[in-house]
């Protein structure tokens, strides 16, 4: 099977993408339903007169606001995810187009690079955060993902390999 245009392997991974995308879409908005309902019930309960709650569901009304910070953290999350499968959708209609040292997807492997090392870095001041606001929690410790960093190495990597790419790919044109 071929790795590159119509009907080969990069398009059928464009469809997946192009379904991922669409479900992330749809996650992002239910986070951001979610995350507004927790604040509205978090700062007016009796919204909620009518129903009998639990006393462990109590608490989590109570902690509203926490609840409230934590689905926001979520979707910044989905948010970076979003733009990732984004970028890859992008390259990989290049891919199935035939071109894959198109210019454009330097910026776009730059951007995901980017984008990775961003969301390990939320991870990190989430952590910290968390644990300032919230000392009572003692299950949760950070760790150092060598894999996440690796991984925007080699996407930075791969960036300046496109970049060549697309340098060599320009003189091969000029050449008659």
């Amino acid at each position: 099977m071929r790795t590159l245009g119509p009907g080969s392997v990069s398009s059928f991974l464009k469809v997946i993408l192009d379904v991922v995308f669409a479900a992330l879409w749809v996650l992002l908005a239910l986070t951001g339903l979610i995350t507004v309902a927790a604040v509205l019930l978090s700062f007016n309960p009796d919204l909620l007169a009518g129903v009998t709650v639990d006393p462990e569901a109590d608490e989590v009304f109570r902690r509203g606001p926490v609840l409230a910070t934590g689905l926001l953290a979520f979707a910044i999350y989905l948010a970076g995810v979003l733009v990732i499968v984004g970028c890859l959708r992008r390259i990989f209609a290049t891919l199935t187009a035939g071109d894959p040292f198109h210019p454009d997807n330097v910026a776009r492997l730059r951007l995901i690079g980017a984008i990775l090392a961003g969301l390990e870095l939320g991870r990190y001041a989430l952590w910290a955060v968390g644990a300032w606001v919230l000392p009572d929690v003692t299950d949760v410790e950070p760790n150092f993902s060598l894999t996440a960093w690796f991984s925007v190495l080699v996407v930075f990597v791969l960036a300046e390999v496109f970049r060549e790419g697309a340098r060599l790919r320009r003189e091969a044109e000029l050449t008659i």
